[in-house]
Order: structure tokens, then sequence, then C-alpha cells
């Protein structure tokens, strides 16, 4: 199927996206260039998503000015109280008052109970009721937002930084990028998605879309490192092309990798993007193997970014670009 073909596909951005976008559609952190607007932000951020989502500093940030919020509010009630309502909050100044009844809240909500402090009136003893609720609710959610954070697996696929344009014995030529586990963890049944976006061949307004056949779309093991290579061989839509031309289309490849979490039995994902600037023509990536004798292969992680220079053969000659794989 030739490129007039790959005119009407896109990647899920839409026809508009397609047609009028001129930035980066995928970022390199796998999040999506793109704006959402016409609704609040409030009805479209799910809480529990966040809490299940943002980093694990993030969310004890957020327990713990919670925690201290819901305290000062109490605290705060009980002070309105007044003097009498509670005993044992006797203090010379009102902020110490203040001060004993935030730490009388701070034992209820926790179920601490120390007695220094304690309810004398009606009203003190309803406001001790509904703040023991709210504590016991408050600790089943953080459980279970806790637990759901542990079982929740999350892939961290480190990519290198740069993918390279290197010499590749078949074709001549090769589009190569690398990935490794950045977890102890085991990943299995691994899966490449790799598809390219690039303008019109003719100028018009808008970006063609294709699959781009791999030299091995999955692997059933990732111990160690991938390097994912896609052959530029006639029919692929990169055949006989050049850097410049490769800039002037501002080619952009978005990269989707699956796999199944061997510790939890689920699948995860992970997304990336690759543009002209960050593709490196005539060279190959280091050699990440680490060979000691008398001791397992192993790889350096850190050297996953590394490449040297490759002399490439001589670029062939353009050809009608028939493919044997489009999105369909």
């Amino acid at each position: 199927m030739s490129e007039r073909n790959a005119l009407d596909q896109d990647l899920g951005f839409g026809a508009v996206v397609a047609q009028e976008s001129h930035g980066r559609l995928l970022n390199r952190d796998g999040s999506f260039n793109v704006v959402r607007e016409g609704i609040s932000r409030l009805s479209s951020v799910s809480m529990y998503h966040v809490l299940l989502t943002v980093s694990w500093p993030r969310f004890l940030l957020m327990v713990l000015a919670a925690y201290l919020s819901v305290n000062a509010l109490f605290g705060g009630a009980y002070f309105a109280l007044g003097a009498g309502a509670l005993g044992g909050d006797e203090a010379a100044t009102s902020f110490q008052r203040y001060l004993l009844d935030f730490y009388f809240s701070v034992h209820t909500f926790a179920t601490i109970g120390y007695g220094n402090v304690h309810p004398l009136r009606n009203a003190a003893h309803l406001l001790v009721t509904l703040e023991s609720l709210v504590g016991l609710l408050s600790v089943s959610l953080m459980t279970g937002l806790v637990f759901a954070r542990f079982a929740r697996p999350v892939a961290r696929i480190l990519y290198s930084h740069q993918a390279v344009i290197a010499p590749y014995a078949p074709t001549g030529r090769a589009f190569m990028f690398r990935l490794v586990n950045g977890r102890s963890n085991q990943l299995i049944d691994l899966h490449a998605t790799v598809a390219l976006s690039m303008l019109r061949e003719d100028g018009k307004p808008g970006r063609a879309f294709f699959d781009l056949p791999l030299e091995r779309e999955g692997v059933m093991l990732f111990p160690l490192a991938w390097t994912i290579v896609h052959p530029i061989a006639p029919g692929s839509p990169l055949y006989g092309m050049t850097r410049e031309q490769m800039r002037e289309r501002d080619a952009e490849f978005s990269v989707v990798i699956r796999a199944t979490d061997e510790t939890f039995a689920q699948g995860v994902h992970s997304r990336t993007s690759y543009r002209v600037d960050e593709i490196i023509w005539g060279a190959r990536f280091s050699d990440l193997f680490l060979r000691r004798p008398g001791q397992p292969l192993g790889i350096d992680i850190s050297r996953i970014h590394l490449t040297e220079p490759a002399a490439l053969p001589d670029a062939r000659p353009a050809a009608p670009r028939e493919l044997s794989i489009v999105r369909d």
C-alpha cells in the first residue's frame, strides 16, 4: 500500500491533529502533547486516579497535608465550643488552648486517647463521635490506597536517549533504538509497535502514518537489553531518504511496548517517541555487556545510551514506497 493510502491513517489523535499539528505528538515520557479545554478541572480529574498514579513523595505529602488539615479543622471546632467544653485544655493564652485542642483532635482521630484532655459537654461528645468516624474512614481509605498502589504494576522501561541510523547487513541500513528494564522484576512476552509519522510528501497540509515492520516484533524473555531494529529496505517509508529529507518532513517515531509483569501476572505498557534531532546518523550502539571470567554474563545499564561512529553504506536510490504494513 502506497503513502497515498496512509494519509487517512493516524495514531488516534484524529484527522485535525494530523493535518494541523506541527509539534511533537508524543513526548519522550509517553505523555500526549495535546491540550483539552472546555471542561472544568474538578470534573475532569479523578482523585482516585491521581492518588494511584502520583509519585510516592507527592502521595505522602498529600496524605500529610490532609491529616494536618483535618486535625486543624477539628481543633478549631473544639476551640470554637469555648472554654469548659473540654476538660484539661485550660491554658494561659488562646493560642495555647488551640494547641491543646489540636493535639486532642490528633489523639481522637488516631484513637490514641491519653485521657488528659476529655469532652465534658454534649456538643464536645458529638464532635468527638463525628471525628472518630472520620478517623476510621480515613484510615480505611488510606489502607486501601496504599495496598492498591503496591498491587498496581508499573513498568519502568529505560530507552536510549537517541535512536540511530546504523549499518545493517541484510539491507544496508536500519533504524534502531535500545531499551532495558529499569527494575529488578521480570518482564515476559514483550511486544513492540513502532509507527512513523511524517508531513505529506506533496507539501499539502497533513501527515502520513506508517507502521514500521521490525526485525523482531516481540521477545519472550527480557533479562538484559533489547535493540529494536527496523530494516530500511524497499517498501520502508525510510528507503532512500536522507537526513535532510527526514528533517524537512518532520519525521517522528512513536513507540509502544507491551509486556506482562511476571510478579503480578498483569499487563504493563510503556511509550515514548524519537524525533529527527534525537536520531544519530552513521552510528551504532556501544557494547554494554560485562564479560567477567567465572561470572554470569551481565550488562552495564549506564551504557545503554552510548554510541560509536559507524560508516553507513551509500544511500540506496529512492524507489516507489510500497508498504507491506500500514495502520488500518
